[in-house]
């Protein structure tokens, strides 16, 4: 057992989180936590990693385990690069014994084999997209390890990824990382729903609606969804048969003395019990009911024939190099109302530049857009969910400057609006800038409901909300009579809600129309397949030399890089050495017969085999440069 948690309980303020919940964590597991927005995952999570201290309770892990924590949020100190920042976390594993060297070496060893191409491990972090920070958080993580953790703990991992790094992440998971890079266990929290069920040996839910808050299953997501229905029909039923029996309590309190024959004081002690038990079941099963914000988005019921008719659009803006980039070539959509249509492509290939292209905010730069007349009345969600000014108070940024909303043709109060989207009438007055992803992601989706629609534009719309809120999103989508326009890695909202699905990203910008998620990833593998070269080749003939280059002309080295050149030959012969003992330890007969010793000196020969791959590499770089 590597992990156990008794009777933990956790407030913020004077809101009670959870109380009570215990848990235990085994070698090999892959524990999926999920929960409603507040229940306290991220603070459970942060219990388990001993960044927070229960309120009451005991967390004991085996002695030496390695726990490592990867928080929601991708925080980086400013002005570094990838590869430093995955080489100051690496400086604090056991196995590079304080070396620098030894642990730029490790964390170049992570970073390649979580993708990083050895370009964009010199990229400032700040100019990481949302998907890259993501993986160099993992990385990080990883390298606090050595790349070996017992316990890998990760805050909603799959945000901001896409569909590549999803399915990376999938493949790490299930263990079929190399012997260098895996984790004994891994908690983590996600509302990925096809990310669970293709993951996840056990699935824990944290909620107000069970017995000591928690409801753990064994199995994937799918399996777990079946034995939390026949949990809380079990519950239900209980409730039904406690009632009855606090009915016949009651009858019998109400005769009098005379009428009970005697006080009877025990059975007035259970009926009390009962009382009390009753009222904390019902409460469970109130909970349970609650669901997710009541999303319902307003259709303006137009039935025009054509909304939006795209005929060969285009559309690029200036690479690196200054040559133009085209995300997307000879692109041909007709969008009716009913349609569904969902984007897909990797990060950064270009999905909201061609929704603000269909939507008119963009114009293309070959083809037409031709909406209907008078023009479409287009209701977004926004993946930066910017909209609102984070100063705005929750009272005004959900409804329209007054004390009542007009919804559906109907009057509602302001704070009936607000607790729609799971708000207490305290937050009313609070700023959005205040508020969590989860609650700001409600906040403009009550905004959004608001306006009746023609056409309805999801960018990332799963971001930071829980999985009973998506399920009533995709619900309202479902009933929606305008057309939808939705961009999502979540999977399970493709497959439900798309009918059509369009695929970018491709090599040479062509664009593929198919019917099915499915037949969406097929093509985005294809995609996959052609674009890591070609990319890798434009950004390393932007931030290198190449031969032709030199061929026009030698550049000289800058102080630095001459200083680097003067010294690498007797770097690279230190490392050899360094190569040729790990390579002795290794056939060292006490070390064979010693399993973990065996294990550090395996860890060490690949990382010295790393270092002297990346000193000539560096050399020949270096001689290319000043043209040797």
């Amino acid at each position: 057992m590597l992990l156990f948690a008794t009777q933990l309980s956790k407030s913020h303020g004077m809101r009670e989180l959870f109380r009570g919940v215990s848990l235990t964590i085994t070698e090999g597991e892959r524990v999926g936590l999920i929960g409603p927005n507040g229940s306290g995952k991220s603070t459970l999570l942060r219990l388990l990693a001993g960044a927070e201290q229960p309120d009451e309770g005991e967390i004991c892990s085996q002695r030496g385990a390695l726990i490592v924590y990867v928080p929601q949020q991708d925080e980086f100190s400013p002005g570094v690069s990838a590869l430093q920042a995955a080489t100051s976390a690496a400086m604090g594993a056991a196995c590079v014994h304080g070396d620098h060297h030894e642990a730029e070496a490790l964390a170049s060893v992570i970073l390649a084999k979580l993708g990083f191409p050895a370009p964009r491990m010199a990229d400032l972090v700040e100019t990481l997209s949302g998907g890259w920070k993501k993986r160099l958080s993992i990385a990080r993580g990883l390298c606090e390890a050595g790349g070996t953790p017992d316990l890998l703990l990760l805050d909603e991992p799959t945000n901001h990824l896409d569909v590549e790094g999803i399915r990376w992440l999938e493949q790490f998971f299930l263990g079929r990382a190399s012997n260098d890079l895996r984790a004994g266990a891994c908690v983590f929290i996600t509302h990925d729903r096809s990310f669970l069920d293709g993951v996840a040996s056990r699935v824990i839910e944290l909620s107000p609606a069970y017995p000591q808050a928690l409801f753990s299953a064994e199995g994937n997501y799918s399996e777990f969804r079946r034995r939390r229905s026949e949990f809380l029909k079990t519950q239900s039923r209980a409730e039904e048969t406690l009632a009855n029996e606090v009915r016949i309590d009651d009858a019998w309190l109400a005769r009098g003395p005379q009428g009970r024959r005697t006080k009877a004081k025990s059975r007035i002690g259970e009926s009390a019990d009962r009382r009390l038990e009753l009222s904390a079941i019902s409460a469970r099963n109130a909970a349970a009911s609650a669901g997710g914000a009541g999303v319902d988005f307003s259709s303006s019921g137009r039935r025009t024939r054509r909304l939006i008719q795209a005929v060969g659009i285009s559309k690029g803006f200036p690479g690196d190099n200054g040559a133009p980039r085209v995300l997307f070539r000879g692109l041909d959509l007709q969008l009716a109302p009913g349609d569904r249509v969902g984007l897909m492509g990797a990060n950064g290939c270009g999905k909201t530049t061609l929704l603000r292209v269909l939507c008119g905010e963009l114009a293309p730069d070959t083809g037409t857009v031709r909406f209907a007349d008078p023009k479409p009345r287009i209701v977004t969600l926004r993946q930066q969910r910017a909209d609102i000014p984070p100063q705005t108070l929750l009272r005004d940024a959900i409804g329209t400057h007054g004390d009542f909303v007009e919804f559906q043709g109907q009057t509602m109060h302001i704070t009936a609006w607000a607790r729609r989207f799971l708000f207490n009438d305290g937050q009313l007055l609070q700023t959005v800038g205040n508020l969590s992803g989860g609650e700001r992601a409600r906040a403009h989706i009550a905004r959004m409901m608001l306006e009746p629609a023609d056409i309805l534009v999801l960018d990332e719309p799963t971001n930071d909300l829980d999985i009973p809120t998506l399920e009533v999103i995709e619900e309202s989508v479902e009933s929606f009579s305008g057309a939808v326009l939705l961009v999502t890695h979540d999977r399970s909202m493709l497959r439900r809600l798309a009918a059509t699905v369009v695929v970018i990203g491709a090599a040479d910008a062509s664009v593929s129309i198919v019917a099915s998620v499915d037949q969406a990833l097929a093509a985005l593998e294809r995609t996959e397949r052609e674009v890591p070269a070609d990319t890798r080749g434009a950004q390393e003939s932007a931030r290198s030399v190449t031969p032709s280059a030199i061929s026009g002309g030698r550049r000289k080295l800058n102080f630095n890089e001459q200083r680097e050149f003067d010294g690498i030959e007797a770097a690279v012969a230190a490392a050899e050495l360094a190569q040729t003992q790990a390579e002795a330890r290794i056939a060292d007969p006490a070390v064979a017969g010693d399993h973990a010793k065996m294990a550090v000196a395996c860890q060490s020969l690949e990382v010295a085999h790393a270092k002297v791959a990346r000193l000539y590499a560096r050399w020949q770089e270096l001689e290319l440069k000043r043209g040797g």
